[in-house]
C-alpha cells in the first residue's frame, strides 16, 4: 500500500458515534515523547503534516488526518503524560479510553514502544487492557536507526520473549525508523491488508 496524499482533518476532543458509513481509521498511540508524530509524518511523507515537539504530551487532542480520500489515521495524545497537571491527565486518560471502546471504525491501533528500552511496567499496563477491552492492535519499535542490526534483533526479541508470557499468537510487530524510512513499507503492507479486509 502506498500512502499517495493525507489532508489534516480536524483536532477533537470527544469521541461521536458515527453516522453512517464513517470512513475505516488506525489510531496511533505510545508514551509521550516516543516518535509518534515524526512516524506519521514519514509513513505520509509529509513533513509536518503532524507536529512534533521535543516537549512531551503535547498532543493533548485527538487529530485525524485523511487519507488517499478513503481512510484516517488518529494520532492520539500520549499516555505516560509527562509534565502535565493531575487534573489533565485524568482528562486525557478518559479521551483515550473513550475513543479506543468507542469507535467502531478503529480496525487497528498501533502502539509504538522505544526500541532503545526493555518494555516498560506502563506499556505493558496498556496492552493488557487493550486485550481485556478485545481491541486488535499492532505494536512498532520506534528509532530503529539508533541500534545496530545486531541490537535491533536482540531487542526485538527480548521484546517478543516478554510479550509471550502474556498473548499466544504475537501481536504484529514492527521496527521502523522515521529518520531512514526503514520498516515503512512493511507497516504500510500490514495496514493495507487490515484496510482489505474491513473494505
Amino acid at each position: 500500500m502506498e500512502i499517495n496524499q493525507a489532508i489534516f482533518q480536524g483536532s477533537f476532543t470527544k469521541t461521536e458515534v458515527p453516522v453512517g458509513n464513517a470512513p475505516v481509521e488506525f489510531a496511533f498511540i505510545g508514551r509521550s515523547n516516543v516518535g509518534k508524530s515524526s512516524l506519521i509524518n514519514m509513513l505520509c511523507r509529509t513533513k509536518g503534516l503532524a507536529h512534533t515537539s521535543s516537549t512531551p504530551g503535547k498532543t493533548q487532542c485527538i487529530n485525524k488526518f485523511l487519507v488517499n480520500g478513503k481512510w484516517i489515521i488518529t494520532d492520539l495524545p500520549g499516555y505516560g503524560f509527562a509534565k502535565v497537571s493531575k487534573t489533565l491527565r485524568a482528562r486525557l486518560e478518559v479521551m483515550i479510553h473513550n475513543y479506543i471502546q468507542r469507535t467502531p471504525q478503529m480496525v487497528l491501533l498501533v502502539v509504538l514502544l522505544d526500541c532503545r528500552h526493555p518494555l516498560q511496567k506502563i506499556d505493558l499496563e496498556f496492552l493488557l487492557k487493550l486485550g481485556s477491552w478485545q481491541i486488535p492492535y499492532a505494536l512498532v519499535l520506534t528509532k530503529a536507526d539508533k541500534l545496530s542490526k545486531t541490537a535491533l534483533q536482540k531487542q526485538t526479541e527480548q521484546f517478543k520473549e516478554a510479550l509471550s508470557l502474556y498473548w499466544e499468537p504475537l501481536p504484529p510487530l514492527f521496527a521502523v525508523s522515521s529518520k531512514t524510512a526503514s520498516g515503512r513499507e512493511e507497516l504500510l503492507d500490514y495496514m493495507g491488508s487490515v484496510l482489505e479486509e474491513n473494505g
